[in-house]
C-alpha cells in the first residue's frame, strides 16, 4: 500500500508527513521528529480515543489521506544531517554489513553438528582467545582453523557454513566423525550424535588449544612463556585424601590441573553451588596400608588457582545399570548469574582473595546506585522539559557531558575504585596474568541440551550480549543494565531476555543448562 500524505499540527504550525501503515508507529513518530524536532521519547501523537503507542494497530486507527494529527511535546534541536553519507545495506559488501549490524551470526548445522556450533559460539565469550589466535605467528591445524572460523564469522551477516573447521575437528578428534549405523536419526550412514558431545567437544577443543602461546596484558604473544589455556582457562585443584577408619594414617595430598569443575546432580540437588560442593566432598573405598584392608576414605577437593574463565559442567548424563545405558538427569537445578568461588577454594587462596572480593562487592552496589540516580535524574529532566512550552525550552537542554545531581563523571569514580582495588589485590595473584584476582564471576556463556535421550537431542549456545559490545572508545556506550543474551540455535540467532534464564535450568525435556562459562569480575 502506498504511503498516505497526512498532516501534523505542532505549536500552531501544520506540517506534511508521509504515513506508511505497513510500518510500525515508531517509524511514523521518527518522521514527525524529522519535521518538528520533538524526540519520540517525549512525543505524544493524539489519535481518536487516546495516544498513539508503538504497538498500536494502524487498522484500528484507520488513518486517511489528508488527516491531521495533533502532536504534543517540547521540541529540541532538529536532527543534524549525518557527518558521513548514508550507505544502504545493498550498497555494502558483507564485511561492511557485518560491522553495521550488531547481531552476531550463527553457524549452519551440517548434520548432527549442533554440539560443535553451540561450543564454538560459547567460546566466543573469551575475547582473549581470539586475541591469542590472531597474534600467534605459529599455530597448529586445529587452532588455525578456529582462528579462521572466528575471522570469517566476523565478516558476514549470513549464517556461516563451518565446513573447513568441522573437517579439521573430525581429523583431530576421530570420535566426532563416527558414523551412525543405527538409523535412529532417520539417516542411516550419517554422522552420529552422542549424548555428551557438547561437553566432550568443549574439553577436546580446549585440549587442542593447549599449545597456543599465552599473551601479556597488552595482547602480545609471550614467546616461551605459559600457554594460553594454562593462563586463562586452567584451574588447579588441591585434593586431600584421609582414611576415616584410621585417623592416624597420614593424609595424601595431590595437585591436579582441571579444565572444568563439576556440579553433581542428586535427588536433593536444587542449586548449582550445592552440587559443586557435593562433587568436591566425596567418599571412596581403597586399600589402607596401615590397616591392611579395604577402608573408607574421604576426599576433600578445593581450588588452589582460579582462572579468568571458569567452566562448570552440570553432570546431566549418568550410566543406569537397571537399563544398561546412559540417561539424562532432568532435575531442575538453579544456576547463578554471579558466582562467588571463595566457598570452594583453599584457605590460603581465600585469604588472598577476601580483601579485594569484599570491597568489590560493596563497590558494585555503589555503582548500581549511581546508575539509578542518573536514570531517575534523566527521567525527571525529560518530564520537566516536555511540560514547558516550546518557546521556553530553547536553552534548558542538559549538555551530554553534564552530570546529574551531585555526582561526578563515572570515569572519575572508576579510576578511584581501580586504584583502591589494585592496592587490595594480592601481589602473587596480580603477577599470575590470566588468573582471577577477585574470586567473583559473571556468567557469560551457556551450552544447553534439549531432549530426554542422552544419545540424541539438540544443543543450543547462549552468550551474554555484553560480550559482543565490549567497552571501547568507538560507537555508542553499552548500557551496563542490559543483561540480555544472544541465543544461538545453529544459524538462528535471537535476543534472549535475562528474565528467561530460569527456563533453562532443567526440570523437563526442554533446554537444560549443561556447560556454563564464568568470567572473573575485573578490577576496573
Amino acid at each position: 500500500m502506498a504511503p498516505l500524505q497526512v498532516h501534523v499540527k505542532h505549536t500552531g504550525k501544520t506540517l506534511d508527513v508521509n504515513l506508511d501503515t505497513s510500518l510500525p508507529p515508531a517509524v511514523f513518530k521518527d518522521a514527525v521528529y524529522q519535521v518538528t524536532g520533538v524526540p519520540p521519547e517525549r512525543m505524544k501523537v493524539m489519535i481518536k480515543g487516546g495516544v498513539l503507542k508503538d504497538d498500536t494497530d494502524w487498522k484500528k486507527v484507520a488513518p486517511k489521506a489528508g488527516q491531521t494529527f495533533m502532536v504534543i511535546g517540547a521540541a529540541g534541536e532538529l536532527p543534524k544531517p549525518p557527518e558521513k553519507p548514508i550507505v544502504f545495506l545493498e550498497d555494502m559488501d558483507e564485511s561492511e554489513i557485518a560491522e553495521a549490524l550488531s547481531l552476531p551470526v550463527g553457524l549452519k548445522n551440517l548434520g548432527n553438528t549442533c554440539y560443535m556450533n553451540a561450543t564454538v559460539q560459547a567460546m566466543r565469550a573469551i575475547p582473549e582467545l581470539q586475541t591469542a589466535l590472531s597474534t600467534s605467528p605459529h599455530l597448529d591445524v586445529l587452532p588455525r582453523a578456529l582462528r579462521d572460523l572466528y575471522s570469517n564469522m566476523s565478516r558476514t551477516t549470513e549464517g556461516y557454513i563451518p565446513t573447513t573447521f568441522l573437517t579439521v575437528l573430525r581429523q583431530a578428534v576421530p570420535q566426532f566423525g563416527e558414523i551412525d549405523r543405527s538409523g535412529k536419526n532417520g539417516m542411516l550412514g550419517g554422522y552420529a550424535q552422542q549424548g555428551i558431545d557438547a561437553e566432550e567437544c568443549w574439553t577436546q577443543l580446549a585440549n587442542g588449544l593447549k599449545e597456543v602461546p599465552g599473551i601479556d596484558a597488552t595482547g602480545n604473544t609471550v614467546a616461551g612463556g605459559r600457554r594460553f589455556v594454562d593462563q586463562f582457562m586452567m584451574a588447579e585443584m588441591h585434593r586431600e585424601l584421609k582414611c576415616d577408619e584410621a585417623p592416624e594414617e597420614p593424609s595424601t595430598v595431590t595437585i591436579e590441573k582441571v579444565l572444568k569443575i563439576e556440579c553433581n546432580i542428586s535427588a536433593t540437588t536444587n542449586y548449582m553451588h550445592t552440587g559443586i560442593k557435593d562433587a568436591m566432598n566425596s567418599q571412596l573405598d581403597k586399600n589402607s596400608p596401615s590397616l591392611g584392608r579395604q577402608a573408607v576414605y574421604s576426599q576433600t577437593s578445593r581450588l588452589s588457582r582460579l582462572p579468568s574463565y571458569l567452566t562448570v559442567h552440570m553432570v546431566r548424563f549418568a550410566w543406569r545399570r537397571d537399563i544398561g545405558k546412559k540417561a539424562k538427569i532432568m532435575r531442575k537445578v538453579k544456576f547463578a548469574s554471579e558466582f562467588d568461588a571463595l566457598e570452594v577454594v583453599t584457605d590460603e587462596l581465600k585469604s588472598k582473595l577476601t580483601p579485594v572480593s569484599s570491597r568489590l562487592k560493596s563497590i558494585e552496589k555503589e555503582r548500581a546506585e549511581r546508575r539509578k540516580v542518573r536514570k531517575r535524574t534523566k527521567v525527571a529532566q525529560e518530564a520537566s522539559s516536555s511540560s514547558r512550552p516550546a518557546e521556553e525550552n530553547t536553552d534548558v537542554e542538559m549538555a551530554p557531558s553534564e552530570v546529574p545531581g551531585d555526582l561526578e563523571e563515572e570515569s572519575v569514580y572508576r579510576a578511584r575504585e581501580l586504584q583502591e582495588l589494585e592496592a587490595l589485590a594480592d601481589a602473587d595473584l596480580k603477577s599470575d596474568y590470566g588468573c582471577s584476582v577477585t574470586g567473583l564471576y559473571d556468567l557469560v556463556a551457556i551450552v544447553t541440551h534439549k531432549g530426554a535421550d542422552a544419545d540424541a537431542g539438540h544443543y543450543i549456545g547462549f552468550v551474554k550480549k555484553s560480550v559482543f559490545h565490549a567497552k571501547s572508545g568507538d560507537g555508542p556506550a553499552f548500557d551496563e543494565d542490559d543483561e540480555d543474551w544472544y541465543k544461538f540455535d545453529d544459524d538462528k540467532v535471537s535476543v534472549f531476555p535475562r528474565e528467561k534464564l530460569g527456563t533453562i535450568d532443567g526440570g523437563g525435556e526442554d533446554a537444560s543448562a549443561y556447560v556454563l562459562l564464568y568470567r572473573s569480575k575485573p578490577l576496573a
